[in-house]
């Protein structure tokens, strides 16, 4: 069988478990938990979305998080391609298909959300949840080899059209039916970087300073599209179909193309491991793994906080440390944790060094500080996850958060299209709504749809039941 990357399943899956439980924890009334549970943009106890509100919560790393995540994958994926044989044209082939099969999935996928449907839905709009899952299931299943891909291409075409049908009769909570600008954001953000983020990559193979200079470029024009007369600002304008693409979601790939450079170090670590060769000490192992946990809570904390001064000297500190523990490294395993620390820091510095840039971090609208923070914090996340599952060999502690990162399209709407459509059609929602009576059972009730969300993902994951686009 062939070995997988624990550590960054673990990563996918845990940014889109935190995803769910941001969405599910109660967000206002007696339940209402305080500002560092919500994104930072959007503080209670009304909610109004303030752009001019500086600072990032652990809500805003779930996206970015996997966003990197999926960057440091195409290596896995692409080579595997190439490997078989594969030419350059065929794999942009792929990489185009991919892309059209996430917009369908993020049309579709907000199309049958029954509060997409009514603001208070009933028994209809849950049932169109249900349905449209069916939809998607028949069209990105993945299905048995043995069925012919002529008979795979006619399912996911009829469901395709199904759908279109289907949706186009539906009223939505605007008046209107089925149109292209009614989309989940997040994948149609994830269907643009994956096209250009896996082309990329393609052709700097082994060459990560092109890639680090695509990203000049990028930066390039992030600082001049907004002048008028300029040829930058043509591009970043230019759209074929402006409810589908847009230059300005490409400016994700600074996440995603520092992504890649680490699933490189990934695949080529995983190629050379020898698993005998772990001498370092038990107490060495833990310190990884606090240092890295706490150089998140601590940059959320700063940040958030405002505590710009004090957040840079405690991370040049906690550095330092981590720096010295992994200077003197003895095995392969650790010789990979001090490359991807290399790169978190990085990163992170350089994203401290922006943050008073475009007025403070923030994830909306998007500030460069907030790209480069997120994807060191990121890299410290791998590495922690790392720590549990190729040093301590424990992933089966984890191994719910492992196998919805292994399923993510199914994780993604597992709690939208199944927990919450079942959970009001059986009026067990009512139940669980009696618990909004205060923050901490408020919370718990999250928890609780969570894990329901988690444990259905888990259950297709073990029948080797998959979703791919």
């Amino acid at each position: 069988m062939e070995k997988r990357a624990d550590a960054l399943d673990a990563l996918r899956g845990f940014a889109i478990i935190t995803m769910i439980l941001s969405g599910t924890i109660p967000f206002s009334g007696p339940a209402a938990l305080p500002g560092w549970m919500y994104h930072a943009q959007l503080p209670p106890p009304d909610h109004v979305f303030n752009p001019n509100l500086p600072g990032i919560t652990w809500v805003d790393l779930v996206f970015p998080f996997f966003l990197f995540a999926m960057g440091a994958a195409f290596p896995f994926a692409l080579k595997k391609k190439l490997e078989k044989g594969a030419n350059y044209l065929l794999i942009i082939w792929h990489a185009v298909q991919r892309g059209f099969l996430l917009v369908v999935f993020a049309l579709f996928l907000q199309h049958s959300k029954p509060y997409a449907l009514s603001g208070n839905p009933e028994t209809f709009h849950w049932l169109i949840g249900l349905i449209g899952f069916v939809i998607l299931f028949l069209i990105y299943y993945r299905y048995p080899s043995s069925i012919s891909k002529k008979v795979v291409l006619m399912i996911k075409l009829l469901a395709i059209v199904g759908g279109v049908i289907l949706f186009s009769q539906l009223t939505y909570t605007n008046g209107k039916g089925f149109i292209l600008s009614r989309s989940d954001i997040i994948i149609l953000v994830l269907a643009n970087v994956a096209l250009f983020g896996s082309i990329i990559w393609l052709f700097t193979q082994d060459k990560i300073l092109i890639r680090l200079g695509i990203l000049a470029f990028l930066l390039a024009f992030r600082i001049t599209h907004n002048i008028d007369g300029s040829w930058t600002k043509v591009i970043w304008d230019a759209t074929p179909i402006p409810e589908i693409y847009k230059f300005y979601y490409l400016q994700y790939l600074f996440i995603v193309i520092p992504g890649t450079i680490v699933g490189d170090i990934i695949y080529k670590w995983m190629k050379t491991e020898n698993e005998s060769n772990i001498k370092e000490a038990k107490y060495i192992s833990v310190s990884v793994l606090v240092l890295s946990i706490g150089i998140i809570i601590w940059n959320l904390f700063g940040l958030y906080s405002r505590l710009l001064t004090l957040n840079l000297i405690v991370n040049i500190i906690l550095l330092t440390i981590f720096y010295f523990i992994l200077k003197n490294s003895k095995s392969d395993l650790f010789y990979f944790y001090k490359k991807l620390f290399y790169w978190a820091a990085y990163w992170l510095l350089l994203g401290l060094t922006f943050e008073s840039f475009e007025g403070g971090i923030k994830k909306d609208p998007s500030t460069l500080s907030y790209y480069l923070v997120t994807t060191g914090l990121a890299i410290f996340c791998l590495i922690g996850f790392s720590v549990i599952t190729d040093y301590f060999r424990k992933s089966k502690y984890i191994r719910l958060i492992i196998q919805n990162g292994q399923n993510p399209m199914i994780a993604y709407l597992s709690n939208s299209h199944i927990i919450m459509p079942i959970l009001a059609l059986t009026r067990l929602s009512s139940l669980l709504n009696e618990m909004l009576i205060n923050p901490w059972l408020g919370f718990l009730k999250g928890v609780i749809v969570t894990l329901l969300a988690a444990l259905i993902t888990s259950f297709f994951t073990k029948k080797k039941i998959f979703w791919r686009s």
